[in-house]
């Protein structure tokens, strides 16, 4: 037990008891019901909270090596063993690392095509602010790796004297980098986080010389890393546990670029390429620009086309480099329809803006989802997102596309729900897709998101108490005169029919608060759908402060009692911050 005291009206002090964390009715009903039972945690841990045998072992195994909180007495196998004190049991139900709310493992089959899976994807990795005047540098790329991205973006472009590659954002004001640099900092973090394959997407706006250059420094940089693919065409992408460790090169072959300069040049009505991205314009202008941020309809004009090799252009421009290419970006020509059919002996990547995307879901969305039961779409943020906020994911998973490009400088909601989708599956950085998005019926049919469907599951969560804000913040982080008012935002993120948000009562002047309060939530696609949580500190004349905040992907919690530890609006897990909630399936 403890106490706070806080200064009023300058001379006045008021003391607060703060009592320790005390356990819920749930938890003290649950240990009297085995507390003369020396076996009891095993079987608790087996049959309440649902975990496999295996699973029961290995937590039993750390307690016994006296993890933490000194309750490695409670799982001894002795009959002679002391009962567990309610004190040790709540220790061990409100450890995040005893008892998460989801599990920290690779599980999912990770043998099926690179299309089969959503893949956790960056967009101008580069960038260390907004997308117009910040810095170009290899820390954000280095911080997106650490967090578990597995598709690093970046913008090639000539240096000033024309003999070397920068990366940065054409056509704005932001500040280059050396590309080399960019390599040499993927190549020593590319695998920090997971070894599952770490994609590089480059867009390229180089000429043949540099394009040479750039395959010797990738070749010379990641050496056997570097997944070199069969000259064939793919009819197939390989899977994820098939390049383990390996870094494999996404972008439009070398040709595809020529005929885009061709086509910048015919409409700018200059005979001088080289003159493009040096325009002026803060429109981005790069090897994507038919699919760009700042051009949100599919070119339909007629135009030469470029699928069939130029054989003298091969012998002019740097072959090495194309034979780098894994995923192969093509480039959407014409109407939507013809971008996106599906071409049976070979698979490429799409790229779409959001804006794009919306349009063709609402035109195409069968279309779309075909498309990518076999290839990949990659969704960017639209080119007026200049401050690197982000979109709601949601319509682009509904649809099965991969890589849902994301601004991870961009620490906004959506940013939120991507990290929380991605702590999924181990948090490797690949999720493989629910089976509806891969099925096709014998009519063709596919999966329709729009459709009105049946709940398949009701999730209950309770929230029973929250603990550490007084170890992880000062005492007057929240209020100047009196310990917080906390309360608790649950809720789904998911598709229309499944998305709300609920919230606990408010209680005052505690660092602990106890809720122990239940909501229930009816879902239609659990298989894409996200737990939010997150606490506020309630503030009568202000906006609310920040208490905390996690996503949870619900198809893979962990039934039962959990404590669920809580992060800062960066994603960052703080050292003390979790609440106890209990999540059951009915």
């Amino acid at each position: 037990m403890g106490s706070y005291a806080y200064k009023y009206c300058m001379c006045f002090t008021r003391k607060f008891r703060s009592p320790d964390a005390q356990p819920p009715p749930d938890v003290r009903a649950a240990h009297l019901s085995f507390a003369s039972d020396a076996h009891a945690l095993r079987r608790f841990v087996a049959g309440v909270q649902g975990e496999s045998p295996a699973d029961v072992d290995r937590i039993l195994a750390m307690l016994s090596g006296g993890h933490s909180h000194g309750i490695a007495r409670l799982v001894t196998r002795s009959p002679a063993a002391s009962t567990p004190t309610l004190e040790d049991f709540l220790a061990f139900l409100f450890s995040p690392d005893l008892n998460p709310p989801i599990a920290h493992q690779v599980h999912q089959d990770m043998s099926a095509p690179f299309s089969h899976y959503f893949v956790f994807t960056g967009h101008n990795s580069y960038l260390t602010g907004n997308q117009l005047n910040s810095d170009s540098s290899d820390v954000p790329i280095v911080k997106a790796l650490q967090g578990g991205v597995r598709v690093i973006e970046l913008d090639m472009w000539p240096n000033p004297s024309k003999d070397n590659v920068d990366i940065l954002h054409g056509g704005t004001l932001t500040a280059p980098v050396e590309m080399i640099k960019c390599l040499k900092s993927i190549k020593e973090y590319a695998f920090c986080a997971s070894n599952y394959p770490l994609v590089i997407t480059l867009e390229d706006h180089l000429t043949p010389d540099l394009q040479a250059k750039v395959a010797t420094m990738l070749t010379e940089t990641f050496g056997d890393l570097l997944f070199v693919p069969n000259p064939d065409p793919m009819k197939e992408f390989p899977s994820p546990a098939s390049l383990m460790k390996r870094i494999i090169i996404s972008t439009k072959p070398p040709q595809e670029y020529k005929e885009f300069l061709k086509a910048e040049n015919n409409r700018s009505g200059s005979g001088n390429i080289a003159e493009l991205p040096d325009q002026g314009s803060l429109r981005r202008i790069d090897s994507n620009a038919d699919e760009s941020d700042g051009k949100d309809e599919l070119d339909e004009q007629d135009e030469e086309d470029s699928d069939s090799d130029d054989p003298k252009f091969q012998q002019d421009t740097a072959c090495e480099y194309r034979k780098l290419i894994t995923i192969q970006a093509g480039k959407p020509k014409g109407h939507l329809r013809d971008a996106l059919k599906v071409d049976p002996d070979k698979v490429r990547r799409l790229s779409l803006s959001e804006t794009q995307l919306a349009k063709a879901t609402i035109s195409h969305g069968a279309e779309v989802i075909r498309f990518t039961q076999k290839n990949i779409l990659r969704v960017y943020p639209k080119g007026t997102r200049v401050n690197s906020s982000n979109y709601d994911p949601m319509n682009a998973w509904t649809h099965g596309a991969q890589m849902v490009a994301f601004n991870m400088q961009g620490h906004d909601k959506a940013l939120r729900l991507m990290q929380g989708f991605f702590r999924a599956n181990g948090g490797c950085g690949y999720v493989k897709k629910p089976d509806f998005l891969l099925r096709t019926g014998p009519n063709g049919e596919v999966f329709d998101p729009k459709a009105s469907l049946p709940v398949k599951k009701t999730l209950k969560v309770k929230v029973y108490m929250g603990d550490g804000w007084r170890m992880d913040f000062s005492k007057t982080h929240f209020d100047a005169f009196s310990p917080p008012d906390f309360y608790t935002r649950v809720g789904i993120a998911g598709v229309k029919a499944d998305s709300v948000m609920k919230k606990t009562r408010v209680i005052e002047d505690q660092w602990v608060p106890m809720w122990d309060e239940e909501f229930t939530f009816l879902l239609t696609v659990p298989e894409l759908a996200l737990l939010r949580v997150e606490v506020q500190e309630y503030d009568m004349s202000e906006k609310h402060d920040f208490g905390g905040q996690t996503v949870l992907p619900v198809w893979e919690l962990k039934q039962g009692i959990r404590a669920v530890p809580l992060h800062d609006r960066k994603g960052v897990r703080y050292k003390s911050v979790r609440l106890l909630m209990r999540f059951d399936f009915v």
